[in-house]
Formats: C-alpha cells, sequence, structure tokens
C-alpha cells in the first residue's frame, strides 16, 4: 500500500505515550472526508519508543501510520515537531491535515502551515466535501460566536485545519483492523529555533477532564456565589458526574478556567448535561449542545437554555438543586 492522492493527514497527538483523544475523534471524521475523495487516512505519529501505540490508531481507522520515532521527539518542542510535519507534508503532498486545538496543536498547527505556504483554519466545528466541486469545506464560529463562517483554501495545498476536542465523534475501534506502517525519513536539525529541556516537572494528579465526563452539572451567574457551586457539586457527587460552569462563573472567579464550557471554554458531549443558572449564550451553547440529554434549570423562561434542553425546570436553581440532590439521595437510598 502506498499514500495516495488526496490524502487526509491526522496529526497523533501523544503526551507521555498516550494518544490524546481528539486524535481519535479526528481520524473518524477523516475517514468520512477520505471516502468521498476516494484516498485515505493518514496518521502521523511523532514521538520517542511510540511504536506501541500504532495498533490504537489503526484500530480506530487509521489505513496508513507514518511513524517519526526519535529521540529528539521525546517531549514536545515546536521546532523538531514543525520539522517532522512540514517534510512529512512536503514529501507527501496531503490533500487535507487535521490537529487537534489542544494547547500543543494551536501551536503547532500555524507553525507548520507558516513552513508548507498554506492557510490555517483555527477552531472548526464543521468540517465536510462539497459535492459539486469536492472542495474542502471547514465552519467556525465568527464575530464572537454570532455567526458561522465556511472557509475554503481554494490555492493551496494542504487544506489545514484545527478542530476542538468533543466536536468530532470517534468511530468504533476494530482491533482487526491492519495498515501499513512507514517511518518518517527526513531529517532534524538544530538551528536559531531550537530550545533543549533542562528538566520535565510533573505536576500532581488531576481532577477529571470535564471533556472525558459522562454527567455534567453545570452552573452559571444564577448560582450566584461558592455556596451555589456547593450545591452543584453535591448533585455532581450523587449522579457520579463532575461540575462544569459557564465563562460568566469563571469570570466571577467561582471556577477555574478548566471546567469552562463553551466557544471560549471546552467542548462537552456527555450522556447528561444539567444546566443550572446559565442563560444559554450562543457561545455557551456551541460547547454543549451536543449533549445526549440536557436538562435546564432556570428562572427565565425565555433563557435560550431552554430551546436546546430535552426537559426544563422554571424555577430558582438555588432552591431547586438541594431539592434534586436529596430526592436522588433518598432514591438511591445514599
Amino acid at each position: 500500500m502506498t499514500i495516495n492522492e488526496k490524502a487526509v493527514f491526522v496529526f497523533a497527538e501523544q503526551v507521555d505515550n498516550r494518544i490524546t483523544p481528539v486524535t481519535f475523534e479526528l481520524i473518524g471524521k477523516a475517514r468520512e472526508l477520505a471516502a468521498q475523495l476516494d484516498s485515505q487516512v493518514v496518521a502521523l505519529l511523532p514521538g520517542y519508543q511510540v511504536g506501541s501505540l500504532v495498533s490504537e490508531l489503526v484500530a480506530y481507522g487509521a489505513e496508513v501510520v507514518l511513524l517519526a520515532d526519535h529521540v529528539e521527539l521525546e517531549h514536545y518542542r515546536t521546532e523538531p515537531y514543525t520539522q517532522v510535519l512540514s517534510q512529512t507534508i512536503e514529501k507527501f503532498q496531503p490533500e487535507i491535515v487535521l490537529i487537534g486545538a489542544t494547547t500543543i496543536g494551536r501551536d503547532l498547527a500555524p507553525r507548520v502551515a507558516g513552513r508548507v505556504h498554506t492557510g490555517l483554519t483555527a477552531d472548526c466545528t464543521a468540517l465536510e466535501i462539497e459535492e459539486e466541486t469536492s472542495r474542502f469545506l471547514m465552519t467556525r464560529p465568527a464575530f464572537g460566536g454570532n455567526l458561522m463562517a465556511t472557509i475554503v483554501c481554494p490555492e493551496h495545498r494542504p487544506a489545514m485545519a484545527t478542530v476542538r476536542p468533543g466536536v468530532m465523534i470517534k468511530r468504533i475501534p476494530d482491533d482487526n483492523a491492519a495498515a501499513q506502517i512507514i517511518p518518517f525519513e527526513g531529517t532534524i536539525t538544530e538551528n536559531e529555533m531550537y530550545t533543549t529541556i533542562q528538566e520535565v516537572l510533573k505536576k500532581g494528579v488531576s481532577k477529571q477532564d470535564i471533556q472525558d465526563a459522562r454527567i455534567i452539572v453545570a452552573g452559571g451567574r444564577g448560582m450566584r456565589n461558592a455556596e451555589g457551586f456547593a450545591m452543584l457539586k453535591d448533585l455532581a457527587d450523587v449522579l457520579g458526574g463532575v461540575v462544569a460552569s459557564s465563562r460568566a462563573a469563571v469570570d466571577a472567579g467561582l471556577q477555574d478556567k478548566s471546567r469552562q464550557v463553551g466557544q471560549t471554554g471546552k467542548t462537552v458531549r456527555p450522556i447528561l448535561y444539567i444546566a443550572c443558572g446559565i442563560s444559554g449564550a450562543i457561545q455557551h451553547l456551541a460547547g454543549m449542545e451536543e449533549s445526549d440529554f440536557i436538562i435546564a434549570i432556570n428562572s427565565d423562561t425565555t433563557a435560550p437554555i431552554f430551546n436546546v434542553a430535552d426537559v426544563g425546570i422554571v424555577g430558582d436553581a438555588l432552591k431547586i438543586v438541594p431539592k434534586l440532590t436529596e430526592a436522588i439521595r433518598s432514591e438511591r437510598g445514599l
């Protein structure tokens, strides 16, 4: 097997020899795009001693894996990773390159786009191939999320896009899938932009990422203060979920930025999302409207959050949440 023309490349991000989940989401979308282009999905995996990760990429849909296994790639650094991606793109000339809009991806993608002289559309929420023209259409929020802009890259290749975690859907893994493995044959050269790592400091074990949570209890301005969010924590605990928030609660210092859902926060797809005291601005809806089941609690009957909710409860969340928590405790005998 060789790499076809119009291949769809996915940057397979790994940290500490663990594939970042958005990679699998991008491979799933790449399979859809490649099917329309009559091409294939290629995962580019940089790192050091990461060969054991190849099988995961294949199971989730990669048809070719380009393995860049080099000691200089053990920890992410902008320049060596940029060299690997840009050299690979120049050699194989893919039609599309997809990169997760993670901390690493947001640093890497514009560098690579500049190096290979192409355009980059950041923070996409939809990707598709136009049937009539086979153009690659990249859609992202614009003007503070009040408009959706569809962007094309007509004159340069590859067309590059970053996609926020949680936006696309993973394929069901197939452990029997097979793929071609191609080693990276380029060079990594020290230059004036090269940095060295003196020491790696590990943080303590962090709380569960809201993007991985199956149940989320989120609060907004209507929860008012720390005591209000303590109520949400009680509800989340009895449900086995986690607490998240709107931007208003983060700006008020009630929650950490890592808990923010929305256009300027994180995109989530839990099986249950309970929105408490959240009005439902379009920026917030962009981050949670694909949740499987949404319950909204708000005293304003005209709140936009009710437009996406499966169940709406009109009332003061500060009074309703404790009663809901107690009812669930009683039902479960807690």
